[in-house]
């Protein structure tokens, strides 16, 4: 998760394998790019923004934000795998340990 976000500017995203499908050339929004994004103005005889930039945008951030957090998830689910075999292996050895005669 990390590289997620310390990517520098240039570098292409790396994709493991669950990541979701996309286009090889595809590469995730990073941090500066969206606080740096500026919108052109509405056309002529509006005022503010150009609406369906803003939603394009909005969406690749959402898009971009779900990748992340499923990453998260998948993430926590793994460590907290990791950690229960863990306990599990450490309960067998004292278990072993006792059986042995070695806490007595």
């Amino acid at each position: 998760m990390r590289g997620f976000f310390r990517r520098g500017r240039n570098e292409p995203a790396q994709r493991g394998p669950g990541s979701c499908y996309r286009s090889s050339t595809y590469v995730p929004l990073a941090p500066w790019q969206v606080r740096e994004r500026r919108f052109r103005s509405a056309r002529f005889g509006r005022r503010g923004l150009d609406p369906a930039e803003v939603a394009e945008f909005l969406d690749r951030v959402a898009a971009d934000l779900t990748a992340a957090y499923r990453a998260l998830g998948d993430s926590r689910q793994e460590t907290a795998r990791i950690k229960d075999a863990l306990r599990r292996w450490q309960s067998e050895q004292a278990q072993e340990r006792v059986n042995a005669g070695r806490y007595r």
